[in-house]
């Protein structure tokens, strides 16, 4: 969607500021509209039967979230929550709907599903058969990759229980891949809570090593 669409499409709705950790979307409920996310990071999660979150991806400033259960009118597949503070917008489906018509954008938006959908499979697979390391290193790079800040050290919001949440792991486990990279000062505590990373480059590179 070029830049001039994607002006058109946030002033369809008012600016709104959401929280760290706050859930923008849930799964199952209805889709009664999409959202524009004009700054800030998400994190797509899955719900498991047992209560437990699975990451399937995580998406940055500029991305358009829910449009896919609105376009085939069914319940929400995944929650979608706040990994940092964003300023979001809020588009009923009827008025997402016409745009999409008045535009001719559904053949677009059903390609970037997909491609979205192929994604969120490949961080399953990833799940299930990569090392813990490996899953935490990876988990930490698409949410530096997402930040909406450009620094050189990104903060993450979140605590080591919801790391391990996240990638289907033990804290216990999640604590020992940490400790060889606050060793040598890639990843510190954050003064305001979570993670301070500091060099997801060599990160992904040890965790490669310890597969």
């Amino acid at each position: 969607m070029g830049n001039k669409l994607w002006t058109h499409l946030k002033g369809l709705a008012p600016q709104h500021t959401r929280p760290v950790r706050s859930v923008l979307l849930r799964q199952g409920d209805p889709a009664t509209h999409v959202i524009v996310l004009e700054t800030g990071s998400t994190l797509i999660t899955l719900a498991g039967d047992c209560g437990g979150r699975t990451l399937l991806a995580v998406r940055g400033a500029g991305e358009l979230l829910g449009e896919l259960a609105v376009l085939d009118s069914q319940p929400r597949a995944a929650t979608v929550i706040a990994a940092e503070p964003c300023r979001i917008h809020i588009i009923p489906a009827a008025g997402f709907l016409s745009f999409v018509d008045e535009h001719d954008l559904l053949g677009p938006l059903l390609r970037h599903a997909i491609a979205r959908v192929r994604e969120s499979e490949t961080a399953r697979l990833e799940l299930a058969t990569a090392s813990v390391p490996v899953r935490l290193a990876s988990a930490l790079s698409r949410l530096t990759d997402a930040a909406s800040k450009s620094a050189a050290d990104h903060a993450v919001r979140l605590t080591q229980t919801e790391l391990s949440q996240m990638i289907g792991a033990s804290r216990n486990a999640v604590v020992n891949a940490l400790k060889p990279w606050r060793e040598q000062d890639w990843v510190r505590t954050a003064s305001g809570g979570g993670l301070l990373v500091r060099d997801i480059h060599s990160i992904r590179s040890h965790a490669r090593t310890q597969a």
